[in-house]
């Protein structure tokens, strides 16, 4: 594609040093400097469209996704609860043998434990000067190592053997959730009530969606894995270069809000996503399996996706939204 670009540019400019050999002198400078004027008219346009001022594009555009995310949620809740579909999770949950039932009951209380820590270790490093320092540096090393130490406990609560009681992939499970409440430690600077409206917005949402998950088909929302492994790593991606590049630039503005409303809207489509998949997990896992089910590796799914939504609202209700500085 660049080669096509450069023999097209080569050709333009050859077929313009025909037509110049072919005028008069006098007008010959006169073209020849028009268009080098607008050569490099256009060349400054394309250098400057990156690092030209950000306006309220990107940023409107986020939140019009996010009204038709809002709206397409809706309609599907309505849609399923009036056709009554015999195949969807809520009305085969009254049919439920009683160890499954037990198995989502487990899944969604690691789930709460998970949030719990979350929310008390944040704070208590809120309260700590140097905790808070140690976690609010905005480095490239401070960035690797908080993705390092995300992964390898994570990669280390999966890789333990789960029995009921208290042992040592619980304890790897408490230790990775009080870690996460490090990592969003630093949202305290916005203040105990804008967090309360976003716990209370994040409560909402999730509750919304998963009560969408549960009116819709069983496997209504099972093939998405594909789609959302995809705009997962956009949002990575947008993530890492807003770290890097300034909101007031377009290009910047653009970043943040892919990682803010892109974000957004793709943990909400991951928590419809995990909740299938756990409903699906504790109904087809063997009840005498070699291997037990797990309800903490099933519960760190959602429990990421609600922790993902309950930092992009809280950032957006702090004005993150809107950042034109």
């Amino acid at each position: 594609m660049l080669s096509a670009s450069r023999l097209a540019l080569s050709a333009v400019c050859r077929n313009s040093q025909n037509a110049l050999l072919r005028t008069n002198p006098c007008a010959r400078n006169f073209t020849q400097r028009s268009r080098l004027e607008k050569i490099v008219e256009r060349r400054r346009s394309l250098k400057e469209v990156v690092a030209k001022p950000a306006g309220s594009t990107a940023f409107e555009i986020g939140k019009g996704a996010i009204a038709g995310g809002s709206l397409f949620g809706l309609g599907a809740l309505c849609y399923y609860g009036l056709t009554f579909e015999p195949t969807s999770v809520s009305t085969r949950a009254a049919i439920w043998p009683e160890y499954v039932k037990e198995r989502v009951r487990t899944t969604y209380a690691y789930f709460g434990g998970g949030l719990a820590i979350t929310a008390a270790s944040a704070a208590a490093i809120f309260r700590s000067p140097a905790a808070m320092n140690l976690v609010a540096r905005n480095s490239i090393p401070a960035m690797i190592g908080s993705i390092v130490l995300i992964i390898g406990s994570n990669i280390l609560v999966h890789s333990l053997p789960y029995e009921p009681g208290l042992n040592g992939k619980q304890l790897a499970w408490a230790g990775h959730s009080a870690l996460m409440g490090a990592m969003v430690a630093p949202l305290c600077i916005l203040g105990g009530p804008l967090l309360m409206r976003a716990a209370w917005y994040t409560a909402g949402v999730v509750g919304g969606l998963s009560a969408v998950a549960c009116c819709a088909p069983s496997d209504k929302f099972m093939n998405m894995g594909g789609p959302l492994a995809v705009g997962l790593g956009v949002v990575f991606a947008s993530s890492v270069g807003s770290a890097f590049l300034p909101p007031t630039t377009a290009l910047g503005a653009g970043l943040y809000s892919m990682s803010m409303y892109g974000g957004l809207l793709l943990f909400s489509a991951f928590l419809l996503y995990d909740t299938q998949k756990i409903m699906r997990r504790a109904e087809t896992h063997p009840q005498y399996g070699v291997v037990p089910y797990d309800p903490i590796n099933n519960s760190i799914s959602i429990y990421a996706d609600t922790l993902n939504i309950f930092i992009r609202i809280a950032m957006l209700l702090g004005g993150g939204g809107s950042r034109k500085k």
